[in-house]
């Protein structure tokens, strides 16, 4: 199969779908890869080290889509890609659907297949290929979140470790997942107290188990108003496979929270889990609603694209093999994570969308 790899053109999206090496494991298996000239490089990867292992170079975009029958991308299409996608293409990378009626209808009228990286599900529930960069998001929300509390980034000013003489910060955490769960640790390992917010008995246990400084609780409204009260950083992880996040954190909630506090929200991807959310980009990355700092770009793990191209490289490259097979529709798992398909909505969490 002529398997696609095209630059990212999300702003200031500096990941790679498929690294050199794993490319290089494709041309093995006898397919034809192309990559969009340049694709790699905000990755640390030359197209040299694409060449030397038999991928093909697309001159532009317009190439490669022409090329490739199988696309592989990291973030979902935007207006130049959607220009140049077909019926025929066989689309694989994040698609985020449910808070994007208007790219779900674009893709419906294009007619193509697409396959998302956050909605192949195992049949015990997990999703492999969402999880790295969840891990990775997590990361990032108590790393950013850490710097928008400085003073001169608006912030209250507050240290989040503490020392002695002095009280540590307070970090509430919505969701026990694969990122809630990283910046939990993150966080605790800083020496901030921390609340993580759960429904599920065993993520809570596993909460626990991080350190003395964690607490874990479940979302009672009352109990939510009064934790985020007194919080420095609240982060939202909160996930419904492939529906749009619920919302957890109302502006009711919001304006009990000291000025200068942050917020920042990795489910903005499918619609952020505050109430008070919008998406942002890396160029324009905060905003202030009721004094509190919101931090809610949709590609947070593209910010470190060395890290995070490896990391989903790693994860997908055996789906790619699977889908490139031909025979990849007898695979139950990349069958869930069809998204849409010949001009309609495939996935049950999408049923309900008015596009």
């Amino acid at each position: 199969m002529r398997i696609g790899v095209p630059k990212e053109t999300k702003t200031l999206e500096g990941r790679v779908a498929l690294v050199p090496a794993a490319a290089g494991d494709l041309v093995k298996r006898g397919h034809e890869v192309w990559l969009e000239q340049g694709a790699g490089l905000k990755s640390g990867f030359k197209d040299e080290q694409y060449t030397q292992l038999g991928v093909k170079i697309a001159a532009d975009a317009a190439a490669l889509y022409e090329k490739g029958e199988l696309i592989v991308k990291v973030k979902e299409p935007i207006e130049g890609d959607l220009k140049l996608l077909r019926k025929d293409h066989l689309l694989f990378c994040y698609l985020h659907l449910a808070a994007e009626p208007v790219l779900t209808r674009r893709l419906l009228d294009i007619g193509l297949t697409g396959v998302a990286f956050e909605t192949v599900e195992l049949p015990n529930g997990d999703l492999p290929l969402l999880a790295p960069m969840s891990v990775i998001a997590g990361k990032i929300a108590v790393q950013v979140g850490t710097h928008l509390l400085h003073q001169p980034e608006g912030g209250k000013g507050k240290l989040l470790g503490g020392l002695p003489s002095t009280e540590r910060g307070k970090v509430v955490v919505f969701g026990g997942g694969k990122a809630g769960r990283a910046s939990a640790e993150l966080a605790a390992a800083g020496g901030s107290n921390v609340v993580v917010f759960e429904m599920r008995q065993d993520r809570m246990e596993e909460m626990m188990q991080l350190g003395n400084n964690v607490t874990t609780l479940y979302p009672y409204a009352d109990v939510v108003a009064r934790e985020v009260a007194n919080a420095d950083l609240v982060v939202g992880a909160v996930l419904v496979t492939g529906a749009r996040a619920p919302h957890v954190l109302t502006r009711e909630m919001l304006k009990g929270m000291q000025d200068g506090s942050v917020v920042v929200d990795i489910s903005i991807d499918q619609g952020g889990c505050f109430e008070t959310s919008r998406p942002t980009t890396w160029k324009e990355p905060t905003y202030v609603e009721e004094g509190v700092t919101h931090f809610c770009v949709t590609n947070m793990p593209g910010a470190v694209p060395q890290t995070s191209s490896q990391a989903i490289c790693a994860a997908i490259l055996p789906w790619v093999n699977k889908l490139a097979s031909g025979n990849w529709r007898a695979n139950e798992p990349l069958v869930r994570g069809i998204n849409v398909e010949a001009g309609k909505i495939v996935h049950p969490a999408l049923q309900d969308m008015k596009v």
